[in-house]
């Protein structure tokens, strides 16, 4: 079994990118392409126990930002399980992270994210 600790330089500089792209839009008010940014990072960091339970915790806030219900219990859900399954290597690939989404079903990986995972020598299964 694989423990997942320390996500490797390359893949840390895209999700921090991801990040500063999120906080970007986020402070501009165009929530969609935040969200968007936040997915990303998401899908980036999943494996990544640290980086994908901050992700959710983006997620939870940004739910109550938007005073949605649904994302918020989603989040709650998915910060309660989701850095465990991370350390263990057991997560749903490309799975973008928010709750109108089901948490373990797996989802294609754009090819852009794909390329960051290749650069960074990280395989995804």
């Amino acid at each position: 079994m694989k423990f997942n600790t320390k996500m490797p330089k390359q893949l840390k500089q895209a999700f921090q990118k991801e990040l500063k792209e999120y906080y970007y839009f986020l402070e501009n008010k165009q929530f969609s392409n935040a969200w968007h940014h936040l997915e990303r990072s998401h899908i980036i960091g999943q494996s990544y126990p640290i980086e994908h339970t901050y992700s959710h915790w983006l997620m939870l806030k940004f739910g109550f930002r938007q005073k949605d219900t649904k994302e918020v219990f989603g989040q709650i859900i998915r910060l309660l399980v989701g850095g465990w399954k991370s350390f263990i290597d057991h997560i749903p690939i490309g799975n973008p992270g928010g709750a109108n989404v089901p948490p373990l079903k797996p989802f294609p990986i754009e090819v852009e994210l794909k390329d960051i995972f290749i650069k960074a020598g990280v395989s995804i299964k």
